[in-house]
């Protein structure tokens, strides 16, 4: 009987131990994630693909999607990582022109023919 009410007590505290470091962990791995959605230049499949591939893989970035026919991009990334300035450079690094900043001639230049639009 005793080792029954050790065992419980036991048990007991195992499961506050676990369900206090599951809310204790949630607290410090919340991240600040932030969602934004603004215009990117662009006409084709092949520009969705290089457009988004422009940010795969970037530290703070989440995810992206660009809208082939709102010229929309939305982008999930954490602003304490990457600031959303940077994530237009790095479009228009890629040849496209965001809302605030423009491609090169030389980078838009370098787009295939069907990715050309009209600037």
């Amino acid at each position: 009987m005793k080792s029954l009410i050790h065992l419980s007590g036991l048990l007991f505290w195992m499961c506050s131990a676990v369900l206090t470091q599951a809310s204790v962990g949630a607290a410090f791995t919340t991240s600040a994630v932030k969602t934004d959605s603004f215009h990117v230049s662009g006409n084709c499949g092949m520009c969705k693909s290089h457009i988004e591939d422009a940010l795969k893989n970037v530290k703070g970035i989440e995810s992206s999607n660009w809208d082939k026919e709102a010229k929309k991009i939305t982008v999930t990334y954490d602003p304490s990582v990457i600031r959303l300035l940077e994530i237009k450079q790095l479009i228009a690094a890629a040849g496209y022109d965001t809302d605030e900043i423009k491609a090169t001639a030389e980078r838009y230049n370098g787009l295939p023919g069907c990715c050309k639009y009209e600037r």
